[in-house]
């Protein structure tokens, strides 16, 4: 008998599986194409068996931009599958690359099923590396998997000993290793060591529980993304309407404004039917819900990123067409 906490592990590829040409080949490593698959990880880091017992879970390897819809899907059924075989799960992490990992993390902390704690970990440096970070930062994840206080938190992200919320967090810099970010609130805690301390919750929504069931969808209604600068005239918006896009989220110049040929294409969208969510490009902040987006039929996107008010509003139009229930969504979750 071991008094340890049980903890899956079901690893998707990245970074934080990758092997590199040699110790020094920390930016060209995906040129190998060398990933190990969930049970190689753990095995590549025998430190996790003082910390927990490891459950290894076969997904599959792949670098993070090719994880969309179909991952998040199949990660919901295998979180689903594991935590029914095992009741005496404590927690769940999953291994991802860094480019998607905060739009798998969102994804998922409106989509899974499971009540136990599910932790994303990444690494900035492959596992092959000198002084890679993706031991340490897998150590850490599986602490705070395991940690009773990880628990009704919805889905966490975990890197450079920070815990961060799935839907606050975002990834600011290409190869720094405090590249994870929540630019307007911070940290939700630590881990340090054995310790895993925690100072504050995010506030807003998450599954289990949400409207969202994507168990059997088989694809996500198709939503873009157009991003404003100067001189946009609109021809982006209407590519993706002429693509079949179902919803536009504008990544709109701060507080969420477009110039004048912009917002008429925003605004014939609208009244075809489209709904149309206003982010911005700044980074942080909430977009207003002005008069001016009002007339025009657009929503707000309030303080999410372009990427994950795009995941909202795509998993928002499986439940509903209303823009007024959909407003609702984006003032909960």
């Amino acid at each position: 008998m071991t008094d340890k906490p049980k903890v899956a592990f079901i690893g998707t590829g990245g970074t934080i599986s990758s092997l590199g040409t040699d110790s020094l080949d920390i930016l060209d490593y995906t040129a190998t194409e060398r990933r190990l698959e969930a049970g190689e990880i753990v095995g590549a880091v025998p430190e996790l068996a003082r910390v927990a017992d490891i459950l290894p879970v076969p997904f599959r390897a792949v670098t993070s931009p090719a994880i969309g819809f179909a991952e998040w899907r199949d990660l919901v059924l295998h979180c689903e599958r594991v935590a029914t075989e095992h009741p005496d799960l404590a927690g769940i992490v999953i291994g991802h690359g860094t480019a998607t990992l905060e739009e798998t993390a969102y994804a998922l902390s409106l989509t899974l099923t499971v009540p136990m704690p599910v932790v994303l970990v990444g690494s900035q440096r492959p596992m092959s590396s000198l002084s890679s970070d993706a031991g340490l930062n897998l150590v850490a994840a599986v602490r705070t998997a395991a940690c009773p206080d990880s628990r009704g938190r919805g889905v966490l992200v975990v890197l450079n000993d920070e815990i961060q919320a799935a839907r606050e967090v975002t990834k600011t810099s290409v190869a720094r290793l405090q590249t994870f970010r929540t630019p307007d609130f911070g940290i939700l805690g630590h881990v340090d060591g054995e310790s895993v301390r925690y100072y504050r919750r995010s506030e807003r929504a998450h599954a289990p529980g949400t409207p969202f069931d994507i168990r059997c969808l088989t694809a996500l209604p198709r939503v873009d993304v157009a991003y404003a600068h100067a001189d946009a005239d609109g021809t982006a918006v209407r590519a993706f309407r002429a693509a079949g896009a179902r919803g536009i989220v504008m990544a709109g110049l701060a507080p969420g404004m477009v110039p004048p040929a912009e917002a008429d294409a925003l605004a014939e969208a609208a009244a075809a039917g489209l709904a149309v969510v206003m982010s911005t490009r700044a980074g942080s902040g909430i977009v207003p819900m002005t008069t001016r987006l009002r007339q025009r039929g657009i929503l707000s996107a309030d303080n999410l990123t372009p990427q994950k008010a795009r995941i909202l509003l795509a998993l928002a139009l499986t439940v509903t067409q209303d823009p007024a229930v959909i407003a609702g969504y984006f003032a909960t979750y």
